[in-house]
């Protein structure tokens, strides 16, 4: 008996409103990737390299180390030129099309630190939670549940997760500027294959793997009569004075839907901000409205004053390509929060002769 074709399920009702790619076979996969079977074959093989190998030439990442406050580290694993561009096209030809739950407003369109922030302004009380490790937690089984359940068979959903994932080589683990800065725990993330912060589709994966933690906490804030967004790795929780005397019995009940979810609180990083103290969210502060924190407004401002001064490339000391740009949006963040303040920045930053640095 010959086997039947593999057939693209209908998405689920709540998709019924989106228009997913049809991809029922890895063939139409490939095209609409725009490359041969051969290439995605080889973009897609999930063991070509070794584990304990970085180095070899058909590697598809190359791995940067950012050191944490904290003294510890992160590594950044950065897709090569043509991954990066199928991830792309996965992007924005099909993970876009998948609405995030509505709390979250991370690597959304129309959607920014501001928003996150501003349902949260003149609360009693303001509690924000950390996760560990946001991407690396996201493992390659879950990514392959998601494309499943949106209707793609198992071949084309088994490439997809593929092309998306990735697990950091043990060399580059047991390297010495990483190995004493990560724990066991951490280093098996890496080793099993994840979400790769640096991946062009990480954070939209990431926003649909985490949407049942968002729904249940979503609801847990509601019973609770408080609101609830989220951006990134960033939980945060606002309420009035019945909140703010359950602060505790809150952070064991968030902890806990966290770790159900495959995910992890950082419990060292969890913040009860009462009114009357600074109340803050990604960099804004939310005690009566949304507003720019006086000490990131001085410092731009100095930063802006000696740019006029001294010229940008004095002041570029993170070696910025765009130096320009990079300062123009921090003037432009700094007016949606605060026009007056925006008007100050801008009227320097309009002073600053370009032609004397980068």
């Amino acid at each position: 008996m010959l086997p039947r074709p593999p057939v693209q399920r209908a998405a689920p009702p709540w998709l019924h409103d989106a228009v997913l790619p049809q991809l029922p076979t890895l063939g139409d996969l490939a095209a609409w990737l725009e490359i041969e079977p051969e290439e995605l074959d080889w973009f897609a093989d999930r063991w070509r390299v070794p584990a304990q190998n970085a180095g070899t030439p058909v590697h598809h990442y190359s791995y940067k180390v950012v050191e944490k406050r904290d003294g510890r580290c992160r590594i950044i694993e950065v897709p090569k030129s043509r991954l990066r561009a199928l991830q792309r096209k996965v992007l924005h030809g099909l993970l876009d099309r998948v609405p995030a739950h509505d709390a979250v407003h991370g690597f959304r369109r129309g959607r920014n630190t501001v928003t996150f922030a501003a349902p949260h302004a003149g609360k009693a009380v303001v509690i924000r939670f950390d996760l560990t490790d946001f991407f690396a937690s996201v493992h390659a089984g879950r990514v392959y549940s998601l494309i499943r359940a949106l209707g793609y068979p198992l071949g084309v959903a088994r490439a997809l997760t593929a092309l998306c994932a990735n697990r950091v080589p043990s060399a580059g683990l047991l390297a010495p500027d990483v190995r004493d800065r990560i724990d066991w725990q951490e280093r098996q993330r890496y080793r099993n294959r994840h979400l790769p912060q640096g991946a062009p589709t990480s954070p939209a994966l990431a926003n649909l793997c985490a949407f049942r933690l968002d729904l249940r906490l979503a609801g847990l804030a509601r019973s609770l009569g408080a609101t609830y967004t989220r951006y990134a790795d960033d939980l945060a929780f606002s309420g009035g004075d019945d909140l703010a005397r359950m602060a505790e019995r809150l952070e064991l009940r968030v902890a806990a839907i966290a770790i159900e979810e495959g995910f992890a609180v950082n419990l060292r990083k969890t913040r009860v901000m009462r009114r009357g103290a600074r109340q803050h969210l990604a960099g804004v502060v939310v005690n009566s409205h949304p507003n720019l924190a006086r000490p990131e407004f001085d410092a731009l401002k100095a930063v802006l004053t000696n740019c006029v001064r001294h010229g940008p490339a004095s002041q570029n000391r993170d070696g910025h390509s765009n130096f320009r740009a990079h300062l123009a949006g921090r003037v432009a963040h700094a007016a949606m929060l605060n026009a007056a303040r925006g008007a100050k920045l801008k009227g320097i930053f309009d002073q600053i002769e370009w032609n004397l640095g980068p």
